[in-house]
């Protein structure tokens, strides 16, 4: 396998994951907390990451599980993956209570502005976030890095949209933190920390799988990754951009995002 693309796949992993950074950052330095834009963005990478799945991601994998299982059996292998993926992002999310994840975060402006719990409850708060967004953004790892594997251009486009939802999980680690420690820069390292995960994720689904690639195994796992990010899309990055700001700014951002894709991919295709 090409050691370039390989390098290629796990810059765009880390620039990913790391992501969190910007959102710790801008948890300490933004003077006014700007939940329109938020909700767009959120929207925004939601419709780049349903419609890249859905009509790129799904049929590549479609086709090639067909190569090897014929039409009828490789339609059906690759609708069974597609929600097998699916069931497994949704149990690490069941796995996870609800206050420890990521995802729950309306208390967030509420405590940025006065936090009206405990030091102690506000200091788990960010620990257990660190460790949710961690498990999270494993698997996440893992399809950035496939896909960037398989198709750079799409690589760049699921990249920049996980980055986009990473910077408000990133704030949700730093923020409870810092006015639980009020250090700065244990706040923005253990945030940082928590985004390592990402190429974790990929580093370690290339060592461990990197011998049974071949187009019926990539199928599999694309048609996987696609269900990962459905699920991510639509239990958490839209839920959270209504929660930020208005339904029809998150539904704009949406839109938007599957343009934006749809003219990459017809461009670049």
């Amino acid at each position: 396998m090409d050691q370039g693309k390989i390098f290629f796949a796990f810059g765009l992993t880390l620039f990913a994951g790391l992501s969190t950074g910007i959102g710790s950052a801008l948890g300490f330095f933004s003077k006014g907390f700007n939940p329109r834009f938020l909700s767009g963005s959120l929207g925004f990478s939601a419709g780049v990451m349903i419609y890249v799945s859905l009509i790129e991601i799904f049929v590549k994998a479609k086709n090639s599980l067909t190569v090897h299982l014929g039409a009828a059996n490789g339609y059906r292998v690759t609708v069974v993956a597609f929600f097998a993926g699916i069931a497994f992002i949704a149990l690490i999310d069941k796995l996870i209570p609800s206050f420890e994840n990521p995802h729950e975060i309306s208390h967030l402006k509420k405590n940025k502005d006065k936090p009206d719990v405990s030091d102690r409850k506000l200091m788990r708060m960010g620990l257990f976030s660190a460790l949710a967004i961690g498990i999270h953004n494993f698997p996440e790892g893992l399809a950035t890095f496939m896909a960037a594997l398989t198709d750079p251009t799409l690589g760049i486009s699921i990249a920049v949209a996980i980055a986009i939802h990473n910077i408000p999980e990133g704030v949700a680690v730093s923020v409870p933190i810092y006015y639980a420690t009020k250090s700065r820069s244990k706040a923005f390292w253990y945030s940082f920390a928590s985004g390592i995960a990402e190429p974790v994720g990929a580093l370690a689904g290339f060592f461990l799988l990197r011998t049974l690639f071949n187009d019926l195994f990539f199928g599999l796992i694309f048609a996987a990754v696609a269900g990962i990010m459905v699920y991510i899309s639509l239990d958490e990055l839209l839920p959270t951009a209504e929660e930020y700001g208005e339904h029809h700014v998150a539904i704009g951002g949406l839109i938007g995002g599957m343009m934006v894709m749809a003219v990459s991919l017809l461009l670049f295709s």
